[in-house]
């Protein structure tokens, strides 16, 4: 599939079938044998039960899951189609479903050994996506972000350079309490729905800006 004239997206079935450009499909193969693996697995550092990413299983059974590669030199722009892509695919889902709708964007020609221009483009694009109601993270062979329930777990490092795509949820509260932008996004998205324990933590954020937010998904 083409998503305009910027991004090219593939089922799982299209990436495992080889219906993938040469050139990209060693990337988005790597990627998807990534997820199936580590994604979906639990890890003795994650410092809490259950795998790494509970929406991805999920996301995999039910066909919700793509991967997309760059076709043009505007990487900036190739992120932001995605969004629009996004909200295409998810407009015949249902409210489950568009909360397994999933699509990693690989990134290999960013550099391996350090990952701030991939953190600069995440950073860059997250205003858009999160007022859209998206979550947009950064995966990356030394990424440094510590992990949510154990800061000495570095959950966000994958073999080759992406950006991932999915629907923000109610639990996202400790991806988005950044800025003050995300954090209001997230307010008028969620209040008054947010559970009690999601409240409180944020609560305590609020009253002391250096609690830890660790537990927020509980």
């Amino acid at each position: 599939m083409t998503a305009g004239d910027q991004v090219l997206i593939w089922t799982t079935a299209e990436v495992d079938g080889g219906q993938v450009p040469a050139e990209h499909l060693p990337y988005v193969r790597e990627i998807l044998e990534w997820s199936r693996d580590y994604l979906v697995s639990s890890h003795e550092q994650l410092g809490r039960s259950g795998p790494v990413c509970p929406y991805t299983q999920p996301s995999l059974r039910k066909g919700l899951f793509y991967l997309a590669a760059v076709q043009t030199p505007d990487v900036p722009a190739a992120i932001e189609g995605l969004r629009s892509w996004h909200g295409r695919l998810t407009a015949t889902l249902s409210e489950d479903d568009q909360e397994l709708l999933t699509i990693l964007l690989a990134l290999p020609h960013l550099d391996y050994t350090d990952s701030t221009e991939l953190d600069n483009l995440q950073r860059e694009a997250k205003d858009h996506f999160v007022a859209d109601g998206l979550m947009i993270g950064q995966f990356h062979p030394v990424c440094d972000e510590p992990g949510l329930w154990n800061a000495q777990f570095k959950a966000l490092r994958a073999p080759v350079p992406l950006l991932a795509v999915r629907k923000l949820v109610v639990f996202d509260l400790p991806f988005v309490i950044d800025t003050d932008t995300h954090a209001e996004s997230y307010l008028q998205r969620f209040a008054p729905d947010i559970p009690t324990r999601i409240r409180d933590q944020l609560v305590k954020r609020v009253s002391s800006p250096s609690e830890d937010l660790a537990t927020a998904k509980g």
